[in-house]
């Protein structure tokens, strides 16, 4: 503001005839502004939503020479969806969920925001919604620029956060994931679905209908994606179409822990289970998949497919801790859909907080 509209604003306001008649100079009249505190400390609930209060950077812009070891990518992708639409809305219901993160992980004895990493949130990856097919060559056209940017950071490929959408994208992740690593990825997959339901089998005709959020592991392991005996579902409880779904899944490389386990094993037995089926290779990369619906309906009501009987919240966030020391490249949250959510948000602060345990892990390992 000039002098003069900054004098007009002050007769305005009645300062100086408060001040009396005395004519003020510049100087004077501008040591009338407040002064701002700048202490660096802005409350949870504000600012602008980007995850856990990150800094936001266009990734994918040509022009942009912002560098980063974490990238956190929202894919608000729900076109494949079975049962109930809307987890296209997922990426913006986490971000709001993620604003109360900002410490210290007292479990994991890091800091995920004050360590060696540099973390952004790239924002939504843009695409067509009105074709699955070239949609899907989108998020894979992205995913893969993110991930091979030159880099002058300590990770030569970028860990990656995607932030869903359904199901369906973690398809053309894992196909970015598998071009930049150079090497098949041993899947988590964290559901309460198989997803590796066979088309062909199940009567699915149309071309647009051939990737869907219940076969995107099906595509990645007939794509060589995908490890063969490493990877695994943990959480498993739904129905099946028929008793030789689990035949079909296991002839594609996928090893099973079912939610039900959990009364045989207990917690630390399903942790213990998945290291077995994981072995000691800590180099390996590994990718975890997190579908919101391997959690209770009463813990995570707002999902597209929700199925009773699953993990509880404190229990999968023990079990997720208990991949620390393995090289966890990449993580997805999908099936967040915040229509069905309560008032209280349940759903979305459950998946931010699930991604700050995995990126507390990332960053941990980085630092071994």
């Amino acid at each position: 503001m000039n002098t003069k509209l900054w004098l007009l604003s002050l007769m305005a306001s009645g300062c100086l005839g408060q001040l009396g008649q005395v004519p003020l100079n510049a100087h004077e009249i501008f040591a009338l502004r407040p002064v701002l505190e700048r202490d660096g400390y802005v409350p949870s609930f504000a600012g602008i939503s980007t995850f856990a209060h990150l800094p936001h950077v266009s990734c994918w812009e040509e022009g942009s020479n912002e560098d980063y070891d974490i990238a956190i990518v929202g894919a608000p992708y729900d076109i494949g969806v079975t049962f109930r639409t809307g987890a296209r809305f997922g990426p913006s219901g986490i971000r709001e969920g993620s604003k109360r993160i900002k410490g210290y992980n007292n479990e994991l004895h890091v800091h995920p925001f004050q360590s060696w990493a540099k973390a952004v949130d790239c924002g939504d990856i843009p695409f067509e919604p009105f074709d699955s097919e070239h949609a899907i060559s989108q998020i894979e056209a992205y995913t893969k620029y993110v991930l091979t940017r030159p880099s002058n950071m300590r990770t030569p490929i970028p860990r990656l956060v995607t932030l869903g959408g359904d199901h369906t994208i973690l398809l053309p992740v894992l196909r970015a994931m598998r071009q930049v690593h150079e090497r098949p990825i041993a899947v988590i997959h964290f559901d309460s679905h198989l997803d590796t339901w066979a088309p062909e089998i199940y009567n699915v005709k149309a071309r647009q209908s051939k990737f869907n959020h219940g076969n995107p592991l099906y595509h990645a392991a007939k794509e060589g994606l995908t490890t063969n005996g490493t990877s695994m579902h943990v959480g498993i409880r739904s129905t099946l179409y028929d008793k030789d779904d689990i035949a079909r899944d296991q002839a594609l490389g996928f090893q099973m822990i079912k939610a039900n386990d959990i009364f045989t094993l207990g917690v630390e037995g399903i942790v213990e289970r998945m290291k077995q089926i994981l072995g000691n290779d800590k180099e390996m990369p590994v990718y975890v998949s997190i579908d919101i619906d391997v959690i209770d309906p009463s813990m995570a009501p707002a999902t597209g497919t929700p199925e009773t009987g699953g993990f509880l919240s404190r229990e999968m966030k023990y079990i997720l801790r208990g991949l620390s020391g393995y090289n966890i490249v990449g993580l997805d949250i999908v099936e967040v859909s915040p229509a069905y959510d309560t008032q209280a948000q349940l759903t979305t602060f459950l998946a931010a907080d699930l991604i700050y345990e995995v990126m507390s892990m990332m960053v941990q390992y980085g630092e071994s």
